[in-house]
């Protein structure tokens, strides 16, 4: 797999080592949009500009089957993808069906999912989804929403994960880092999940809400990050209503760049062919 180098500086306004451009000195934060059409505007170019940043943008949990999704987006809650990939394949080497996990003994779950935090909660989470699946649906992960959401442990935000990756049913995936992004575009102001959801699929087709999902949540782990977000090396800087909230300077704001586009692993052990990042290590590796 080819490696990315580790970041160059680069001149303000040309591609960084990551593949980001940095942002033009003196960029100035545009004004939010005032009206409903100049909002679906504004949404609809960041996320072409995002397409363009990254194309390789997917599921950032490794996966073969709809069920392994399943398990490991329930387990991605409150740690990061890069633990729970490191964490699975044990899992599924040893459960590698729904009856298998259904039927297995909990401290043994709660064991092996341990690194993932909150181990007790999940391993009821993923055994009680297990046997749900086992008892209601023939050992098959359903392909609705209204099904999914019945299963312990399985919100929309899940679901959505399991339906546009698994199924190819387009649904918006609100993680904090899409709550994040999209009340920084002022796109909204709400905070609560659901209703972000409704917000933002109003601006674009079912067609976008998965990549769009991916794009956002790719581009506030590597770029737009919570604390200090790296303004200065922000490809879509011009368009963002909160650009200067973070870092400007573009030689310090690429040193906060993540993953690829710091040169650094991303969170896959098995990342798709066209990723240009390096793989994540496996759990315990060194150096």
């Amino acid at each position: 797999m080819k490696k990315v180098p580790a970041a160059e500086k680069a001149p303000a306004g040309k591609a960084s080592a990551g593949g980001a451009k940095a942002a033009p000195r003196g960029v100035k934060a545009p004004a939010a949009p005032k009206t409903h059409t100049a909002l679906v505007r504004q949404a609809r170019r960041i996320n072409r500009e995002l397409a363009d940043v990254y194309p390789y943008a997917h599921p950032e949990l490794d996966f073969e089957n709809p069920f392994q999704l399943l398990v490991a987006t329930v387990l991605s809650a409150q740690t990061t993808d890069l633990r729970v990939n490191q964490t699975t394949p044990a899992l599924f080497a040893k459960y590698p069906t729904p009856e298998d996990l259904a039927a297995a003994n909990p401290e043994e779950v709660e064991e092996v999912i341990r690194p993932t935090g909150f181990f007790r909660a999940k391993t009821r989470s993923i055994m009680g989804l297990s046997a749900a699946l086992r008892d209601d649906f023939g050992g098959e992960v359903p392909g609705r929403l209204e099904d999914l959401v019945k299963l312990p442990g399985v919100g929309r935000k899940t679901a959505f994960v399991v339906l546009g990756n698994a199924f190819g049913v387009p649904g918006i995936t609100v993680d904090t880092h899409f709550g994040r992004l999209v009340r920084r575009w002022k796109w909204t102001a709400e905070t609560d999940p659901d209703k972000v959801e409704a917000v933002v699929a109003g601006l674009f087709p079912k067609s976008d809400w998965t990549m769009l999902s991916h794009r956002v949540i790719f581009h506030g782990r590597r770029i737009c990050h919570a604390r200090k977000p790296a303004c200065g090396a922000c490809p879509i800087a011009p368009l963002c209503p909160s650009y200067g909230e973070g870092e400007t300077d573009p030689e310090k704001a690429e040193k906060l760049l993540k993953y690829e586009k710091g040169g650094l692993p991303g969170q896959r052990l098995k990342p798709p062919p066209d990723y240009p990042g390096r793989a994540a290590p496996p759990l315990g590796a060194t150096g």
